[in-house]
């Protein structure tokens, strides 16, 4: 896996993180940028620290699975990709933020007749730290498996590990300052790129194994 294949799979993996990073810029009237700096470093460090535990639980054991290594890393990538997919069509899900406050469709947000003055953009509201950090740990389960693929593929984990976290880095905190500007509309689009992204790179992992 070569860099830009590491650096499209930051990108994709990077997209949850993304739209929760919109999410609070739309609870912010001007955009916070020590918030958003805090924000992007919550993300970006849980999401370059993930590959590296799964891929030294994953070096544990793939020399002994070695013949059939494509094939998981296929479908733990298909999987994570349906997944987003899944989680970007589906009815309940429509019209939310993915901090699961109905912003987007909220006729009074960013005006003063909200009652709630936070949900109105008037007020920024205070980081909760322990709500950000079960937000990062959540938006990076993904690339806990697809570091276990990155022990298969034999991929250089700490260059792997600092694209994913700088690319994570830099589009939570553009995040914030989208979701401040334009609302909740790049949310679902974020996803289905995120989840084509990662279906199509385990499809070629998987056609180069099998041509090889």
């Amino acid at each position: 896996m070569g860099i830009i294949e590491l650096i499209l799979t930051g990108a994709g993996l990077s997209m949850d993180a993304f739209a929760v990073a919109v999410c609070k810029g739309l609870g912010m009237r001007r955009v916070q940028w020590g918030q958003a700096l805090v924000i992007a470093l919550f993300f970006g460090g849980f999401q370059a620290l993930m590959p590296l535990v799964g891929w030294a639980a994953g070096s544990l054991f793939s020399s002994s699975i070695k013949a059939v290594d494509h094939w998981i890393a296929f479908g733990l990538l298909a999987f994570i990709g349906g997944k987003m997919l899944w989680d970007a069509f589906r009815e309940d899900g429509a019209g939310s933020c993915a901090c699961g406050r109905d912003c987007a469709s909220c006729p009074k947000r960013n005006t003063p007749a909200c009652d709630d003055p936070v949900a109105a953009g008037t007020v920024a509201p205070p980081l909760d730290y322990r709500e950000l950090t079960m937000m990062a740990v959540a938006t990076s389960i993904d690339a806990l498996a697809v570091g276990i693929t990155f022990a298969f593929l034999g991929v250089n984990i700490w260059l792997a590990v600092a694209i994913i976290g700088v690319t994570t880095f830099a589009l939570s905190f553009a995040g914030v300052a989208i979701g401040n500007q334009f609302g909740a509309r790049f949310e679902k689009p974020a996803t289905i790129a995120g989840g084509l992204v990662l279906i199509l790179l385990g499809a070629k992992i998987l056609l180069e194994h099998l041509t090889s």
